[in-house]
Parts: C-alpha cells; structure tokens; sequence
C-alpha cells in the first residue's frame, strides 16, 4: 500500500503562488499517470492537472498558463506549482496515482492540502 501525503497549501493573496507537493511512500515510478485534483466547498471534486509516466500533461482550461505539474521520480514526489491565483482557485487539492501492480488496478489518493486565496 503507497501513501501519498500532500504539503504546501496555505493561505495567500490574489495573483500569489503556492507550490503544493505530494510525497509517495513508494517508487511513482509504477504510476502511469499522476495528477492533482480539488474540491471547492459545495462542488464536486475536479481534474486540476494530470502527468503520464512519460511526462505528458495535460491542464485544466480554468488554470492553462498559470499551474504547473512535475513529478520526481527520484524524490518520490509530484509537484504543482502555482502562480497567479485567484479566489476561484480556494479548494481542497487532492493527490492521485493511477497504475497496474501486477494483475490489479492501483488507485490512491492523498488526504488533501487546503488552499485558501483572498481577493
């Protein structure tokens, strides 16, 4: 079982940054694709930015041009970089690994990192 630990939320002001990582207890290696996700108070959890194993990514329109994705294998850690936030950006953010190990489907998620922008 993989634990993944998010770390970096915090409270900022409109047009900030912020750069929220999330540690793997294992290798990432293994996961196909990585990606960061967030719930708003009252809405449902969506898509924020997602990363194959082979470096594609692919963006949310609601942050193209201001987020950023990378992951390390070597540190074990998936990083979001954030920069012109606005208040719309105030979510929970989730971490996600998808793979296969073996003959089953491996999905985990982190416990989530608050992020609070003010106007």
């Amino acid at each position: 079982q993989v634990q993944l630990v998010e770390s970096g939320g915090g409270l900022v002001q409109a047009g900030g940054s912020l750069r929220l990582s999330c540690a793997s207890s294992g290798p990432i290696f293994i996961f196909n694709v990585m990606g960061w996700y967030r719930q708003a108070p009252g809405k449902q959890r969506e898509r924020v930015a997602t990363i194959t194993r082979g470096g594609t990514t692919n963006y949310a329109d609601s942050v193209k041009g201001r987020f950023t994705i990378s992951r390390d294998n070597t540190k074990k850690t998936l990083y979001l970089q954030m920069n012109g936030l606005k208040p719309e950006d105030t979510a929970v953010y989730y971490c996600n690994a998808l793979g296969v190990l073996g003959n089953n489907d491996i999905n985990y998620w982190g416990q989530g990192t608050q992020v609070t922008v003010s106007s």
